[in-house]
């Protein structure tokens, strides 16, 4: 495949994870937005992460499936018919103010999300060498992340924090689930060719001589990829902490214009996206990257609980820097050499994003118990456990 093809394609997936970070970023304006629409507790406003996240427990098998059966170019497909849905459900719970349904529209973007992000990291992984995937992700990570925090501005402009009104939010989230139906149709009628990881399509004569997943009768005799998936749950339960908390902590500290403060950790992510596009696998190794993004989750994570609260949240932001590279490099090293179990190793990851539903709930109660900066050290562990499956893990092959 020549380069201008892949530049095509990897633009074309760009905008998808511009839709994909657009649908997850709402979250974090909802948090504090939630507690006035519905009356709901602080603690009680974090089940929106987990109504999210749960989804990629419940659908990524169901993916891996749908992934197999229609191929990536219609499971994409499939994924926005589902975000539209998502959306027009979001509308209408506002339209009937029930936060039940409310919590409900965002399950569905769940399900649509982990169809969504199975199907783009896998084409963008085998799209190219493995060793430069984590340079890939990154790309399409700082459109991601972009997206994501544009979500708060947006809806900024529909939804006031200072002056909640429930009725503002169902004219936009229509118009959303028809501009989500209008991309869904643009991918279907798009030239994105379908893929395959070496070995995955190969005679089982042949492969077995050649590829270390081949070699295996099921995914759990593969320590790098379960590692990998647990990998995964610390790296995107911290990193919405990090990008869904920040919000909601500049408003329980009374700072003005708190939805914008989800920018800089949104801006730190992009500056750490960059270094990857510049470093890895020229001067960084995927392996290497980790580590260093690790090492420095936990410093930074000190450095939040043991700072003034004025400065502890500009000290959130920095973790977007931590964990600019940790999905980048971890996705790809989990996928590496597994063959015909790519796609069914690439949902058991997604699964593990989980860890987005569980750890935010868990910090959400935290905060409310003792107090923000205390609740970070939930982080600590996370990036911990990221640092052993950076050094240790993520090399583990036994034939």
């Amino acid at each position: 495949m020549d380069k201008s093809s892949v530049s095509l394609y990897l633009l074309m997936i760009g905008c998808m994870y511009v839709v994909l970070g657009f649908s997850i970023g709402i979250n974090a304006y909802f948090i504090p937005f939630v507690q006035e629409a519905f009356t709901v507790t602080r603690a009680v406003s974090y089940l929106i992460m987990t109504a999210t996240f749960s989804a990629y427990v419940f659908f990524a098998l169901p993916a891996e499936r749908i992934i197999r059966s229609i191929g990536y170019k219609k499971s994409i497909f499939t994924s926005f018919l589902i975000l539209a849905i998502g959306f027009f459900l979001i509308g209408y719970s506002a339209s009937v103010v029930s936060f039940p349904v409310f919590l409900c529209s965002l399950f569905v973007l769940g399900i649509a999300q982990t169809l969504l992000t199975d199907a783009i990291n896998s084409y963008v992984t085998i799209l190219g060498p493995t060793r430069s995937a984590a340079r890939r992700i990154s790309m399409m990570g700082i459109a991601d992340k972009l997206a994501l925090a544009s979500a708060s501005l947006l809806l900024a402009l529909f939804l006031d924090l200072s002056q909640v009104n429930l009725d503002d939010a169902i004219l936009p989230f229509y118009l959303i689930a028809v501009f989500a139906l209008l991309i869904g149709f643009l991918v279907y009628f798009s030239p994105l060719p379908e893929l395959s990881a070496q070995g995955e399509e190969m005679d089982s004569s042949v492969i077995n001589q050649q590829v270390y997943g081949n070699l295996k009768q099921n995914i759990f005799q593969i320590p790098h990829l379960y590692l990998g998936a647990i990998a995964i749950f610390f790296d995107v339960g911290v990193e919405i902490i990090a990008l869904g908390s920040i919000n909601d902590y500049a408003n329980a500290l009374g700072l003005s214009h708190p939805e914008f403060y989800v920018w800089y950790t949104t801006l730190a992510m992009v500056l750490g996206y960059s270094m990857g596009i510049g470093f890895i696998p020229k001067r960084l190794s995927q392996q290497q990257g980790l580590t260093i993004c690790a090492c420095l989750g936990i410093f930074f994570t000190g450095l939040i609980v043991f700072s003034p609260e004025r400065l502890s949240i500009y000290l959130v932001a920095f973790l977007g820097f931590a964990n600019s590279l940790l999905w980048p490099t971890i996705f790809p090293l989990a996928l590496t050499d597994l063959g015909r179990f790519t796609k069914k190793g690439a949902s058991f990851l997604v699964m593990g994003i989980i860890g987005g539903a569980f750890l935010p709930l868990f910090f959400g109660f935290s905060a409310e118990k003792w107090n923000y900066q205390h609740a970070y050290l939930i982080c600590l562990p996370a990036y911990l456990y990221i640092l052993f499956y950076a050094r240790v893990g993520s090399q583990i092959r036994t034939v």
